[in-house]
This record gives C-alpha cells, structure tokens and sequence, in this order.
C-alpha cells in the first residue's frame, strides 16, 4: 500500500474512533437533567471527504481542502426510530449550510448523512444561512425555519452591516426541500422565529424575536406571537410580545424561542434563551416556561434563572460563554433529549423527562426581580429544610 492510501486508511480510521466513541452520564446531576461527557457533535465529526480531497494526483500532500470550523445549532426530529439533528455547520470560510446527523440512541454515534442539504434560495440569494428550528406539524409537512442572512443594502459602504430574516422551507423526507418565501413581518429584521407545531384557531401560529438591527434588538426584542393564514406565503400583520426583556435579568438585552414547545397535559413546555450583558461581554444561558395548553401564548409558569448555562470547557470556543439551543426531543418513552450548543462550536445533549421538566416550571419560584425578594424566596425554603433537618438528624 502506498504511502498516501496509508494515510488516508489512517484518516478514517481516525474518524470511526471519533464517532464511534460511547458517551456516559456525568456522575453529579442537579436532578432536573443529566448531562454527558462528551459533546456528540464537532468540527471533526464532519465526514473526511467532506473536508479532504482524496485523490492523490490532485492532492499528493494530502490537504484538508474544505475545512469544517464548528458543528453547532441543531434543530432537532424524533423520525422513524431515530434522533435526527439539522446541524449548523460552518466552513471555515465562514459560511454556515445545513446537514443532518442521525443517531440510534440520541446520546451518541450520531453520524452525517453523505450529503448536507441542499437548500433552494430565494429570488434574494442568502449570503448565510443559520440555526434551524424542526418543526413536524399538524399539516403533514416538516418544516424548518432558519435566519437567512444577507446585506444590509441600506447600508453599501458597510462591509459588516447585515440583514436577518426568517427563511422558511419544508420536506417530507429530510432530504428534498421546497424554499418557500421569506416570512413577511413589519417590526425590522427577525431571528429564531419558530413554528408552532399545530393550528391555532385554523391559522400557523409563530413565535417571534422582532429586533431593529442584525445583533442589537434596539426597541424591539423579546418572544413575540403571530398568526398566518398561510406557510406558503407566510405574513404575521399584528405580532405581540408574550415575554418580554427585563431588567436585570438572564434575559435584559434580548431573548428568543429555542426549538418548538412540546405538548403535554399540563401545558405548553418551552425552551428559550436569554442573554445578558457582562464585562466579559454577552452571556447566553438557556431558560424555561409553560404556557396554557389551549392559549400556547399565555405564560402559565416561568421559573426564575437559567435552566443551562455554560461551564467549563464548555465556556470556550468561538463565541464563548454561550450556551444556545434550537432543538429538543421527546420520545415514546417520554423522555426529553435536549441538544445545545456550547460557545458556537460544538454540540451536547442533556436528558430529562417531561415529568421532571413540568415540576421544574411549576415548582420552581418565579424571579422576584429585586436582592431582597430573592433573598426572602430562598430564606423560606432554608426555614423549612432546617425544620426538616431536625426530625432527620
């Protein structure tokens, strides 16, 4: 054997170990999820003849040609037995596409399908598309919401200055899709806006992120909601807030829906993200409530703080100190297999239940909004486990 098929034997093989890799529980937990050791997807999941040219006459030194930066942002379908992710991969020329991963147990192997999607574009081409949101809904189709990017043409003399919009295609089989018309909505630009999976009175109901410009959500921000009488050519003409920024929060500076909620007797359960403004710059955590289950636009239960932020390793990466999910799953068994991103480069799953998910949102104390409040809400739960203590010791 030649020394450059030697080499590239030794890439694959390289690879398999990667993917191949069983990932375990960590052994502390918080009891409301386990999380695992090992992310289960990165840059270096992306198959190898996505990122090296293996002929030998065309690259004899055996150069990644293509190369993979980050595997991150997943939207995320339980479909025929399997956890299926729609990951966010980005080149390292910085152009992200999509690409779906698949895995049998949902916490590790997850595996790429040979080819990443190839997603049709509009009259107005993306520069950038990003962060899909999987929603499987009441009509029969699969859709996936995303943010297209392109230049702010308001703007042509600033290399930076970007537009953010709600792209919008569907499927039924993950792998030929149909680009349907941006989202049409009349508060500026728009990101991680998300399908709501069933009709609400006869109409597709949205949840929404309204904001001014392509990172500052200016006078806009927070989840918003809106109804269309169509996904074919999808308008929200009057889009409300259902939760809203707030001082001195997880969520001051902007907050938007993660992936679409997931149904259960008691109400709607929604994941979302809040960030906040630090010395160190932009923190992203990830957080949770519940809305009515026949008004999904109605908070019910929101309890206070973050439900996953980043730690550790975690908190290193592109754009650190970020934790950031579009996608959840909830399986026959009911369990709920949560996938997040980390600093914009790598993707985790956290494992949970739906029971344990609704005794969080009902149980756990809403944010006082104030030191005192706080220190009053926590008091009361030290009173009474001291108490308790007493008959234990």
């Amino acid at each position: 054997m030649s020394e450059f098929k030697q080499k590239v034997k030794q890439l694959f093989q390289q690879h398999e170990v990667l993917i191949s890799q069983k990932n375990q529980k960590k052994s502390s937990g918080n009891g409301i999820y386990d999380c695992y050791q090992n992310p289960i997807l990165t840059a270096e999941h992306a198959p190898v003849f996505w990122r090296y040219d293996l002929n030998e006459k065309t690259n004899p030194f055996l150069m990644e040609r293509q190369g993979v930066n980050a595997a991150f942002n997943s939207g995320a379908l339980y479909w025929n037995g399997k956890y299926i992710l729609a990951v966010r991969v980005e080149g390292v020329d910085r152009k992200s596409f999509f690409a779906i991963a698949e895995s049998s147990n949902g916490i590790d192997n997850f595996r790429f399908w040979d080819y990443p999607i190839t997603m049709p574009e509009t009259e107005r081409p993306d520069t950038n598309v990003y962060d899909m949101r999987l929603t499987a809904h009441q009509d029969g189709w699969i859709y996936g919401l995303f943010c297209t990017e392109r230049k702010d043409d308001t703007r042509p003399n600033d290399t930076s200055a970007a537009e953010a919009q709600c792209g919008i295609a569907r499927t039924k089989d993950l792998k030929t899709w149909e680009r349907l018309p941006d989202l049409i909505t009349y508060s500026g630009q728009q990101r991680n806006v998300v399908l709501h999976p069933e009709f609400v009175e006869g109409k597709y109901a949205l949840y929404t992120r309204p904001q001014d410009g392509f990172i500052s959500v200016g006078g806009g921000g927070g989840i918003g909601w809106g109804l269309s009488d169509s996904m074919i050519n999808a308008e929200i003409k009057s889009e409300v807030i259902v939760d809203p920024k707030i001082y001195h929060t997880i969520k001051e500076v902007k907050n938007g829906q993660g992936p679409a909620p997931i149904k259960t007797e008691e109400g709607w359960l929604h994941l979302a993200h809040g960030v906040r403004n630090t010395a160190a710059g932009l923190r992203y955590t990830l957080y949770m409530f519940m809305t009515e289950l026949d008004r999904p636009w109605v908070i019910s239960h929101r309890p206070a703080g973050h439900f996953i932020a980043p730690h550790g390793e975690e908190r290193v990466g592109d754009v650190s100190n970020v934790t950031f999910a579009n996608g959840w799953i909830l399986n026959e068994k009911n369990e709920v297999y949560i996938y997040y991103a980390s600093s914009d480069t790598r993707m985790h799953v956290a494992t949970s239940t739906v029971e344990k998910l609704i005794d969080y949102c009902k149980n756990t104390p809403e944010d006082g909004l104030r030191s005192a409040a706080s220190v009053q809400t926590r008091n009361q739960l030290i009173g009474a486990n001291l108490q308790i203590m007493k008959n234990l010791l």
